[in-house]
């Protein structure tokens, strides 16, 4: 059914506008953990770059989407009103700000991860926004959103620990406390959801949050934890085992989110459907 007053799904966004969410939202992510690497006196020159291409790859994907292409730059003329012009603002100030702290540029890492927080907290609220679609207009799918694209950066920072020799203790459990977040930030999205999405958007999402229970924060916390153990004994976040364990945690974590997010954006992407308050009866007295 593609129209009617029982719910259905919508087609309008397709993976691709799952894409910019997965990738943009990863990428983001990726950008606030390496300020934290670079706070935390790492060079962390290549996680900038990496990020920055990743949002823009989630805004080629959306790009692609669009109908009409060569009318995408209509995205800037609405930003009083409109989250999607919000994210292509400050998507325009986020990738120099990124690249300039990839060369590091003094001050620009702090700048890319406030811009990095901001672009995901745009892309939450783009959904929220959809007042249409149950699964994407409750308020704390802003949370789950930005959590996720925490846990997915902080996995695609532990992933990358074979380039770059190894993640500071700090940052392991930095991680670890993004998966924990964004367990907790899926609970309370589904308890508000789950008396006006519809049954099928709901067994979508449960499908997708039990890859997010086992693979997506179990399994990262225990292989976390074991990194951390084994940098400890070796007295050095150097320590090839520790390196594996951690890489693993990442492939975790960011597989499981980027499930999730193109569950979310597509699967469960059921509108309400529409009611009828009233019913005409033949052979009744109108009133009023």
């Amino acid at each position: 059914m593609s129209y009617g007053p029982a719910p259905w799904q919508q087609r309008a966004w397709d993976w691709r506008a799952a894409a910019n969410f997965i990738a943009g939202g990863a990428g983001a992510g990726l950008i606030v953990f390496a300020a934290c690497s670079r706070a935390l006196g790492g060079s962390a020159a290549a996680p900038f770059a990496c990020g920055a291409v990743l949002v823009a790859v989630g805004l080629l994907c959306v790009w692609l989407e669009i109908g009409r292409p060569m009318r995408a730059l209509h995205v800037f003329f609405n930003p009083r009103s409109s989250w999607m012009s919000r994210e292509a603002f400050v998507a325009t100030l986020l990738l120099p700000s990124a690249i300039a702290a990839a060369f590091g540029v003094a001050g620009f890492a702090a700048v890319a991860a406030l811009l990095a927080l901001a672009f995901v907290w745009c892309q939450a609220r783009i959904l929220k926004a959809a007042k249409g679609i149950p699964a994407w207009r409750a308020p704390r799918v802003v949370g789950l959103i930005v959590a996720t694209a925490l846990a997915e950066g902080g996995g695609l920072f532990l992933l990358s620990t074979p380039a770059h020799g190894g993640a500071a203790l700090p940052l392991l459990v930095v991680a670890g406390l993004a998966v924990l977040a964004r367990f907790g930030c899926w609970l309370a999205y589904r308890r508000q959801v789950g008396a006006s999405a519809a049954r099928p958007a709901l067994a979508a999402l449960d499908g997708a949050a039990r890859w997010l229970q086992w693979a997506g924060t179990l399994a990262p916390l225990l292989l976390i934890a074991l990194a951390t153990t084994l940098a400890i004994g070796a007295g050095t976040a150097n320590d090839a085992a520790s390196v594996g364990a951690a890489a693993l945690a990442g492939v975790c974590a960011l597989g499981a989110g980027a499930w999730l997010k193109l569950t979310l954006v597509t699967r469960a992407a059921f509108n309400q459907g529409f009611a009828l308050a009233r019913l005409p009866v033949r052979g009744t007295r109108r009133t009023g």
